[in-house]
């Protein structure tokens, strides 16, 4: 049975490999993917939920300990990270702004990552 921090973590995932898809079928460009959003709105509607939801998902999940649940946060934080790598290598000469808003994902994804770790240990220290 799925408790709500893994329903939680599973519509990060989501939202992020929906993101993703979306960014590469249509090479970052607004409305060129399947979504008809540009980059802002993209960033805003499937990138923030998976932040804030990978957060509450592992501050909501005190007991029992959740191993699954570290596992998805990790996944979340590695996939933040590539967006934040992504968006910091194809910046053009002009947006220095996406250059540090990638290097800001980098950290947050990192982060969560580090969230997820955590949980993993805490599951395997209760074993």
């Amino acid at each position: 049975m799925a408790s709500i921090p893994h329903v939680l973590s599973g519509i990060s995932i989501i939202l992020l490999i929906l993101y993703g898809v979306d960014v590469v079928i249509g090479g970052g460009g607004a409305g060129k993917g399947f979504l008809p959003f540009d980059a802002m709105t993209r960033g805003i509607g499937f990138g923030m939920p998976p932040i804030i939801l990978s957060f509450v998902a592992f501050f909501i999940s005190k007991k029992p300990p959740f191993k699954g649940l570290g596992i998805m946060l990790i996944v979340t934080g590695v996939l933040i990270i590539i967006g934040g790598v992504m968006s910091s290598v194809s910046a053009s000469e002009n947006s220095a702004r996406m250059v540090g808003e990638g290097g800001g994902l980098i950290i947050v994804g990192a982060i969560i990552a580090v969230l997820g770790g955590i949980k993993i240990k805490k599951s395997l220290s209760n074993v």
